[in-house]
């Protein structure tokens, strides 16, 4: 009796202790890369060279940072980043949200063939060329509505996964709840604006993670359809260019002190590190006050009983 007590006040112990160790260990190799980066980015660039930076830097430096941020068109492009990442997460879950609604109603009669449509575009595409033409034809060309109506992945106006994951957690809600509505007299607009959206704020919060995160991240459409206009370029196209120019050079940067010796010296690695670090940061301020209801949407949105 002594042997089986003690051997179920041990296998707990055990149990949580492994798996204290094993969660430790998956959160130091998650965290390692991004913690080495910012080291690299903090770092001077010829000790970088060096090797031998793990998650401190050696020597510290701004350097990195004032060469990213040393030409204005940065500055300007950042902006405009946040212009068309806020508009087209704004428009983008409205619009899925609606679609989403619609085609979780079983009186539409043709909210099958719709969202097998929209499945099939999950699988095919139409290509760069053809919807190069299609932007070309309806003069979007160099223009701030080309970031929000013409698609990039999941940061497009509508997105079939999108779509789908919200139409799934609509479909988790009460029906009770939507007749009750339409009793008082609300139409389905009223019903949408009322009842769904505000109980459809944890899945919301998930596509709204998935635009904005496309919507930052995206610079090749800035290469296609407004590289011509530089009041439209992105911080992403920008730091892409800046990467380009650096990597293709072989030289460089010195920066010197007052007494006329090299003080730093930037590299192509440390440069990559300073704009890795400033394309992520703004992404990693807003994720945290997401992440609970980011949670909750993939977990009830992602699985329909």
């Amino acid at each position: 009796m002594r042997t089986a007590t003690k051997r179920v006040r041990v296998e707990p112990f055990v149990f949580h202790t492994l798996n204290t160790i094993f969660m430790i260990a998956i959160a130091v190799v998650t965290l390692y890369p991004f913690l080495n980066t910012l080291a690299v980015s903090f770092n001077s660039g010829v000790d970088t060279t060096r090797g031998g930076i793990y998650v401190l830097p050696r020597i510290w430096t701004f350097s990195n940072y004032k060469a990213v941020f040393a030409t204005g068109d940065v500055g300007h492009a950042f902006w405009v980043s946040i212009a068309r990442t806020v508009v087209a997460t704004f428009v983008g879950v409205f619009l899925t949200a609606m679609l989403a609604y619609a085609l979780s109603r079983k009186e539409f009669m043709f909210r099958r063939s719709i969202t097998i449509i929209f499945i099939l575009t999950m699988y095919f595409s139409a290509g760069v060329i053809p919807t190069y033409f299609i932007v070309k034809d309806l003069h979007l060309l160099n223009t701030f509505l080309v970031y929000i109506l013409v698609p990039s992945g999941t940061a497009g106006l509508i997105s079939a996964f999108n779509v789908l994951v919200v139409r799934t957690y609509i479909k988790t809600l009460p029906e009770s709840l939507i007749e009750s509505g339409r009793l008082d007299g609300a139409g389905d607009f009223r019903v949408f604006m009322s009842i769904i959206l505000p109980l459809c704020a944890p899945v919301l919060a998930t596509i709204s993670l998935f635009i904005a995160v496309g919507q930052w991240n995206s610079w090749f459409d800035t290469f296609l359809y407004t590289s011509s206009r530089q009041n439209l370029s992105t911080l992403q196209f920008e730091l892409m260019k800046l990467l380009q120019s650096t990597m293709n050079s072989n030289t460089t940067q010195t920066s010197t002190s007052a007494a006329g010796q090299i003080s730093n010296m930037v590299t192509p690695l440390s440069i990559r590190a300073a704009i890795t670090i400033v394309a992520a940061a703004p992404i990693l301020v807003v994720y945290p006050f997401l992440q609970r209801h980011f949670v909750t949407g993939l977990q009830v949105g992602g699985v329909k009983e």
